[in-house]
């Protein structure tokens, strides 16, 4: 194995390259086993310098780079520099289906060097264009496209588009670096949550065995639940098991370190400055202490959360006012103990880190025990009664059950076995396709996006959009109706004449004023073409409007 910290020189000069990412890339897009994705990611760590390990991780890992300009403005910067008018790159674009690749084929060089890193591609070629005015950051991106290989033009504009994907999930990456290290899987993922800065000195601490908390602010991963599809009766006793409600809010993790409070969402966002109520009110709890729980919008003295329309509103805001505050107060219903006393529980069984947390909440002044409450255990004595309370979860504003085994202990990512999330079935509807979109990457040159209406005031009115569901031979078929069926094409969009039915499902609904039809549905996705139903037979606004209870 080779050692960190070794000059870049003690490399193989190919690996010294963006190329070698660009490899990575591809193998990775093109594998499906999950040892030949470890593999590879395993390799390629083992090359490759420092500064170049670091800021694959950073990108691996689902982060983005700010993005150096909009759509519309780099396909006019790429039509210009490929010679070509607008509708030419565009006819280009709607059958490709995916803009890096289509400026890449058009604009990039002949050059075959290989000599720059990703480091330096990013940090010299990349991050400096954020500063410069539109007109000099046109010039130069038109200049970059025209001095790479096609190959490295390709990956520079996926990150230049927002659109680096790659096919690999953050856990494969953890199990990949945990090998290169010789470090704890546990101890990598810890790591790499919350924020961190892409640099050879960050990549090289990973090397390094726990030497207590650098940053306080640093989350633990979270442990997520796959959804449970069997009979419960196959997990054995109901004894042996916790049941929670599962809660409509944002995952979290309040973490009180260093004087400091800090919360975080799974999504590794930093909501301290958005939620001042929690923040305030978690200042009593003791040192070193980190909760996990969801985060929803709570009136004191209601027996269930708001809306999670109403916490949005929070989100979205950049001031919140006192009037805001005080109409949509936030609560942290917490599911457990990951900290204590500055001490890791994660390992402790569930029973342990419940009743400690129920001591600690207990234990706080009253305006924070509004603020941070233990999730209710939903007491039950068999299968039967808890199959029973589930019906009655929306009543709670609630998605379903939570299972958790109460000998577990918390884990990392998405984990079978002990922890499982058993929701209540999805809502669904019928409504009428109005609108379609061509889909991107694999789907490029196929209808695939579509938009749904429903019946009001005698109507058709949107009010879903869903572009999941259905198998490749159901897609061509609905491909091949809008194309008959076209009323009017607005660039990418299509009118499509009001004749399909499709059942939708979703998870939840809600008034909406930003919706013509008035409400707007979370997590939509088809079930099934509706080949028995006529249009004028769709659901209409009053029967979904019936749903909202």
């Amino acid at each position: 194995m080779l050692v960190r910290g070794q000059t870049v020189t003690a490399f193989c000069p190919c690996f010294a390259s963006v190329e070698a990412f660009v490899a990575l890339f591809e193998e990775l897009d093109q594998t499906t086993a999950t040892h030949g994705k470890v593999r590879a990611l395993v390799e390629y760590f083992r090359q490759v310098p420092d500064a170049d390990a670091a800021w694959s991780l950073y990108l691996l890992t689902g982060r983005k780079l700010k993005r150096l300009a909009k759509t519309t403005r780099l396909r006019e910067w790429a039509a210009a520099s490929a010679g070509v008018p607008l509708w030419l790159f565009e006819e280009c674009y709607d059958n490709l289906g995916d803009l890096a690749e289509t400026i890449a084929l058009l604009t990039a060089g002949e050059s075959t060097q290989t000599g720059i890193s990703l480091a330096q591609l990013i940090e010299e070629q990349y991050l400096p264009l954020l500063q410069l005015p539109e007109e000099a950051r046109a010039e130069a991106l038109q200049q970059m496209w025209a001095s790479l290989s096609p190959r490295a033009c390709f990956l520079y504009l996926k990150l230049v588009t927002g659109g680096f994907r790659v096919g690999v999930s953050e856990q494969l990456v953890i199990r990949a670096l945990a090998q290169v290290t010789d470090q704890p899987q546990t101890q990598i993922a810890h790591r790499l949550s919350g924020s961190w800065e892409p640099t050879a000195e960050f990549y090289r601490c990973l090397f390094r065995a726990e030497e207590g908390q650098a940053d306080p602010s640093r989350p633990y991963p979270f442990f997520l639940a796959y959804p449970l599809e069997e009979a419960p009766e196959q997990l054995g006793p109901a004894k042996e098991w916790q049941a929670e409600w599962k809660w409509d809010g944002i995952r979290a993790q309040l973490i009180r370190r260093g004087g400091e409070t800090f919360l975080w969402s799974r999504g590794e966002e930093l909501l301290t400055a958005g939620f001042p109520d929690l923040i305030a009110a978690a200042a009593v709890l003791p040192e070193g202490t980190v909760l996990d729980g969801e985060l929803l919008g709570w009136l004191p003295g209601n027996e269930q959360p708001l809306p999670f329309a109403e916490l949005q509103k929070r989100i979205t805001r950049k001031t919140l006012s006192a009037k805001l505050l005080r109409e949509i107060p936030a609560r942290l219903v917490v599911y457990d103990l990951l900290e204590w006393e500055g001490k890791d529980w994660r390992e402790r069984p569930l029973m342990a880190r419940r009743a400690q947390l129920e001591m600690l909440l207990e234990g706080l002044p009253e305006e924070a025990r509004e603020r941070l409450v233990p999730s209710p255990v939903v007491q039950a004595g068999s299968w039967a009664e808890l199959t029973a309370l589930r019906e009655t979860a929306r009543q709670h504003l609630s998605e379903g059950l939570m299972l958790k085994q109460r000998a577990s202990s918390y884990g990392t990512g998405r984990r079978r076995g002990g922890w499982w999330k058993w929701k209540v079935g999805a809502l669904t509807a019928d409504a009428v396709m109005v609108y379609a979109q061509q889909g991107h990457g694999r789907r490029a040159g196929l209808y695939t996006d579509y938009t749904f209406a429903i019946w009001k005031d005698g109507r058709l009115v949107p009010f879903a959009k869903a572009y999941s569901g259905l198998t490749d031979a159901e897609i061509r078929e609905v491909d091949k109706f809008i194309r008959a069926h076209t009323l009017e094409r607005f660039g990418p969009v299509r009118t499509v004449e009001p004749l399909m039915v499709f059942e939708l499902a979703f998870e939840g609904i809600q008034r909406s004023a930003r919706h013509k039809s008035g409400l707007a549905v979370r997590f939509p996705r088809i079930l099934r073409i509706r080949t028995d139903k006529r249009p004028d037979q769709a659901d209409s606004y009053e029967r979904l409007a019936a749903l909202l209870g």
